[in-house]
C-alpha cells in the first residue's frame, strides 16, 4: 500500500514552490530593469544621431523617413511627443506641425468642391503652391503627409487618411467614419480612371446585389462626396469631384 505524503512534506513542497515562484520574479524584474535600461542608451543614442544628422533630416524627404522608421523599430514615437519632447531636439518639429495646418487649410477651402475628400496627389500639389519657393528645399513627401495627416486624429473624425489602392490615399475633412462599403466605392471609382461609378458597375466588378450597391452610393450623393449624372441614357452615373484632377493628369500622362 502506497503511503501519503505527510504535512511536513506538503509544507516542503509548498515552500519550494514559493521560492520558485519568488526567483522567477526576481528574474523577470532583472530582466525588465536590463530593457528598460537598454531602451533608454538606444534613445540617448537616437537623439545624438538625430542631432548630428539634424540637417539632413530636415532637407531629405528619404533620410527622414529612414530616421522615422527607426524611431519606430525601438517604439519612440518623436511626433507625438509635442514641440517639448524628444522632436524637439532636431529643431523641426515645427515642420509638421506647420503641415498639418496647412493641410487643414487646404482640406477645407475645397471641401465645397470636393465633398470634404481630396486624393493624397492632389493635395500635395496644392501645398507644394501654397508653401512658396522659399521653403522649396523642405521637400514634401507622400510619407511626410500622411503623418502629418494622421496627427489630425486629435481632432476627431473629421480628418482621417482614407487608403484607396495600392499606394494611393485621400484624406477626409468631414465627420463621420467611411464604412467598407464606401472605401470600396472610392478604390472602384479610383481604378475605373473616369471618377465615376454607377451600379451595375458595382454589382459587375464587387459582385454586390442591387440594394447594397444603391445603399452605397446614396448615402455618399447624401453627405456630398459624390455627384449625380442623370444624363446617361442607361443608368445614374456617380461622379467623385475629389478624383477628377486625378482622373485628368492620368488621362493625360
Amino acid at each position: 500500500m502506497r503511503r501519503r505524503a505527510g504535512l511536513g512534506a506538503i509544507q516542503k513542497h509548498k515552500l519550494e514552490q514559493e521560492k520558485y515562484k519568488d526567483k522567477g520574479s526576481e528574474i523577470q524584474e532583472n530582466l525588465f530593469e536590463q530593457m528598460t535600461k537598454q531602451l533608454g542608451v538606444l534613445e540617448e543614442n537616437l537623439e545624438e544621431f538625430a542631432t548630428k544628422h539634424k540637417n539632413k533630416i530636415r532637407k531629405n524627404p528619404e533620410f527622414r523617413r529612414q530616421f522615422q522608421e527607426m524611431c519606430a523599430s525601438i517604439g519612440v514615437d518623436p511626433l507625438s511627443s509635442g514641440k517639448q519632447g524628444f522632436w524637439s531636439v532636431l529643431g523641426i518639429g515645427d515642420f509638421y506641425y506647420e503641415l498639418a495646418v496647412q493641410i487643414v487649410e487646404v482640406c477645407l477651402a475645397t471641401n465645397y468642391k470636393t465633398g470634404g475628400l481630396i486624393s493624397l496627389d492632389e493635395l500635395r500639389t496644392r501645398l507644394i503652391k501654397a508653401r512658396g519657393k522659399g521653403k522649396q528645399h523642405q521637400e514634401i513627401t507622400q510619407d511626410d503627409l500622411i503623418r502629418a495627416a494622421q496627427k489630425l486624429k486629435i481632432l476627431g473624425s473629421g480628418f482621417m487618411v482614407v487608403p484607396v489602392g495600392k499606394g494611393q490615399y485621400m484624406v477626409q475633412s468631414i465627420p463621420g467614419e467611411l464604412s467598407m462599403d464606401h472605401t470600396a466605392v472610392l478604390q472602384q471609382a479610383t481604378q475605373s480612371n473616369q471618377a465615376f461609378v454607377s451600379v451595375s458597375y458595382l454589382k459587375r466588378e464587387l459582385g454586390w446585389e442591387d440594394e447594397r450597391a444603391r445603399k452605397a452610393l446614396d448615402h455618399m450623393v447624401d453627405q456630398g462626396l459624390a455627384w449625380v449624372d442623370l444624363q446617361s441614357p442607361k443608368e445614374k452615373l456617380y461622379y467623385f469631384p475629389s478624383l477628377f484632377n486625378a482622373c485628368i493628369d492620368s488621362t493625360i500622362s
